[in-house]
């Protein structure tokens, strides 16, 4: 993160993981195949809870902890650093944002949307574009929690200030797309 993708070697970081560079080689034989096991592990880690869609029936309450599960997830540490770096080497690497947007971003939007089909399909929800509607509820989320901290270091809400956060997207959602009595 210090370096940037093209300022980093592989030799660099075997010595700065106290490993042999063969070691390394072995397990990442290029500085794209670490990359990549980077953002998988980003998006992924806990991956049964953060890609487990919750079951149907209660709208409100699928929301709300896919919410929170999104806003720990993009608040993490160490995902801005790796939202920063995707961003400043797009122009020389751009395959690093295609690997971010289909290894980590892709498949936690469309876990996200699968819930929405559901939950229309049940006849909880009206929702005639599940696709669309899931953007426009991580959109919300994404917006307190991540956007600020890629351009203010110091962005750092209170843990209830989030919540508070998940809680009126979720409230926008129920509004717009609730069919049932969970609203």
């Amino acid at each position: 993160m210090n370096r940037g993708y093209d300022g980093t070697s592989l030799a660099r970081i075997a010595e700065a993981a106290a490993v042999s560079k063969s070691t390394l080689f072995k397990q990442f034989p290029t500085k794209a195949a670490l990359f990549e096991a980077i953002v998988t592990e980003s998006w992924q880690r806990d991956a049964d809870d953060t890609l487990a869609r919750p079951q149907t029936g209660d709208l409100r309450s699928g929301l709300t902890s896919i919410g929170h599960r999104y806003a720990d997830l993009i608040g993490r540490p160490g995902m801005t650093a790796l939202f920063r770096i995707v961003i400043a080497e797009l122009p020389r690497f751009p395959e690093l944002g295609r690997m971010q947007f289909q290894l980590g971003k892709l498949p936690y939007f469309a876990s996200v949307q699968h819930y929405l089909e559901s939950e229309h399909e049940a006849g909880n929800a009206d929702v005639p574009d599940a696709e669309s509607a899931a953007n426009q509820f991580l959109g919300m989320i994404a917006n307190f929690v991540l956007w600020p901290r890629m351009l203010l270091t110091d962005w750092d809400p209170a843990p209830s200030d989030t919540r508070y956060a998940v809680e009126q997207a979720v409230q926008t959602m129920l509004a717009r797309y609730s069919s049932g009595p969970s609203a």
